[in-house]
């Protein structure tokens, strides 16, 4: 069975929801939203997930529509949330899990999607991060991924602009400024994943066509590789079956450039 990269990167995300734990995402998530409903169906049953632009909770569409804004993502589900109720949960510390991006990522977990160049004279402006500051201090556990790790231009040495917070920042680490949440524990790419396990990125797996000498080349900052890296696990047919089924409009490709949806893999 042939499936390509796309594929590969959902289920790889669908893999940090554990069963029976609140799973969130933001705006414009197609990746994590496809990998919230996948691990659902799939190896998460009792997860409970919040579908961050409607805050419609254990929703079951019939597929992933082109925006997160989307009535049809509200479709089967159990309960629909009010803005307010899904921040009072984080802040509580009810939230165990949340996805997160951006077009900035340090070896700290610190991400940025407000301005390239700094505030208050920005290169680009962009949409900000919506509230993910104020969450990603008090959520269990943060799940950070990029599509863009390639170029070379997105995991960097020092964010220009700190959104969502990582393990450390230019004013303290997590303990020292108070924040409850345990930080990133995951970084997911197009070319392999990175754990924290020191509270800064380490390389612990590859995908199967990627070099360590490419990761190395694409990342802005040095980090430490596992003594037993190892290959991303291939998912499973049931697994490929699923993303197919749950994203039959392919909205998940519009995460990648085309170059990296022409690498297949056969399982």
């Amino acid at each position: 069975m042939r499936f390509s990269l796309d594929e590969y990167f959902v289920v790889e995300l669908a893999r940090a929801i554990r069963d029976s734990e609140v799973t969130f995402h933001g705006f414009a998530s197609p990746c994590a939203t496809v990998a919230m409903h996948v691990a659902k169906r799939s190896h998460a049953p009792s997860a409970l997930l919040i579908e961050g632009a409607m805050y419609a909770v254990n929703p079951h569409p019939e597929f992933i529509p082109p925006t997160s804004n989307d009535h049809s993502l509200k479709q089967g589900a159990v309960y629909s949330m009010r803005f307010e109720e899904a921040f009072d949960m984080s802040v509580r510390g009810e939230v165990d899990n949340m996805f997160l991006s951006g077009v900035q990522i340090d070896r700290y977990g610190n991400t940025n999607v407000t301005a390239i160049g700094g505030m208050p004279e920005p290169k680009v402006k962009m949409g900000g991060g919506g509230g993910g500051c104020n969450i990603s201090a008090t959520i269990g556990r943060l799940s950070l991924w990029t599509t863009n790790h390639r170029p070379g231009r997105c995991l960097v040495e020092r964010c220009d602009f700190i959104t969502d917070i990582g393990h450390r920042t230019p004013h303290g680490t997590r303990a020292e400024l108070g924040y409850p949440g345990r930080g990133p524990q995951v970084l997911i790419t197009e070319l392999g994943v990175f754990d924290f396990p020191d509270g800064t990125a380490r390389l612990r797996k590859l995908f199967p066509d990627v070099t360590l000498e490419e990761v190395r080349a694409s990342t802005g900052f040095e980090f430490p590789v596992a003594q037993d890296l190892d290959s991303v696990e291939a998912p499973s047919r049931e697994q490929i079956g699923l993303v197919r089924e749950i994203d039959p409009l392919g909205v998940r490709h519009r995460e990648f450039r085309p170059s990296e949806l022409e690498r297949s893999f056969n399982v």
